[in-house]
């Protein structure tokens, strides 16, 4: 079996959408979000804030919000202002974050069944111990993961083993990183892939279970046999940590600057296709992903950004 240092390239093959049809109700719902941006928020929003405020983005947040209009305003706004103080278009570079990354204890690796990608958390081989920073790379390593997500995919997997000394987090963190997840990620988990569970941590889980809304306590499954269930196929799931078909080895020099740049090219050929779009609030990641639809450039477009 030949060894893997690179991350594994996203499928081509477009899959149907997981989501229901929606409903008459619900796509006024959507419109009138759009609407609200497109209107009163438009001037303030930097572009790269227009081409995120997508229309699957749009309806994240309202299921997330069990469909009520101004309560999925009201958490988008709220997010669209955290993702600026938290410097997730400046601040969480590649460049910066780098530190975090160097042991490869968070690897993005591969795709399930359904086309998600997996992110691999491996906390054996956590080498810092400021917790800020730590959740900043968690933030960054999500955010690549919604780089490499083919077109009709909202969502990940976290695939997580406890072993061989694993450093348990603590409770701040744990809550810290939960609460970005629930309020400015809503709708992108799609599993958490669980196994070698000691008991201490078994009771952490017991304790951090109040804080995780009762949707994506649904979506954590302790010791799933992700092969055997069909979650995944053999040669997606590494070898060394799951017993799967890929001999991956963690080697930064190598594994960095790939997933960088991969990330990067995918971004700058969705942004081109956005901007060719209309640029605006609304459009389709579908549409942009795929260059449905794609148009010329007008010759007054903006780079998104900028």
């Amino acid at each position: 079996m030949s060894k893997v240092y690179l991350p594994i390239q996203p499928p081509e093959n477009v899959l149907a959408s997981s989501q229901p049809e929606l409903t008459e109700s619900q796509k006024e719902m959507q419109q009138a979000v759009t609407t609200h941006f497109e209107t009163s928020e438009y001037d303030s929003l930097m572009d790269v804030e227009k081409m995120w405020l997508s229309y699957e983005c749009i309806l994240r947040f309202l299921r997330g919000s069990k469909w009520k209009v101004d309560v999925a305003i009201t958490r988008l706004n709220a997010t669209l202002k955290w993702r600026r103080e938290y410097g997730v278009y400046d601040t969480l570079s590649a460049e910066n974050i780098e530190p975090e990354a160097v042991t490869g204890k968070q690897v993005l690796l591969g795709f399930d069944t359904a086309n998600r990608p997996a992110l691999y958390l491996i906390p054996s081989r956590q080498n810092t111990t400021n917790t800020v920073t730590q959740i900043q790379f968690s933030v960054w390593m999500l955010e690549r993961c919604i780089d490499l997500m083919p077109p009709n995919v909202e969502s990940l997997d976290l695939l997580i083993n406890f072993a061989d000394k694993a450093k348990n987090p603590s409770l701040g963190t744990a809550r810290g990183w939960l609460s970005i997840l629930q309020d400015h990620y809503p709708e992108r988990l799609g599993l958490a892939l669980v196994i070698k569970v000691p008991f201490i941590l078994t009771s952490f889980f017991t304790l951090i279970s109040p804080f995780i809304d009762p949707v994506t306590r649904n979506k954590i499954k302790f010791n799933p046999k992700v092969m055997q269930d069909k979650i995944f196929e053999p040669e997606m799931v590494m070898s060394e940590w799951w017993d799967g078909a890929c001999n991956f080895e963690y080697d930064h020099g190598k594994y960095w600057p790939a997933l960088v740049s991969l990330c990067k090219d995918r971004t700058e050929l969705w942004t081109a296709n956005w901007r060719k779009l209309g640029g605006k609030v609304g459009v389709k990641e579908l549409d942009y992903k795929t260059g449905t639809g794609v148009l010329e450039a007008p010759s007054d477009a903006v780079d998104p950004t900028q």
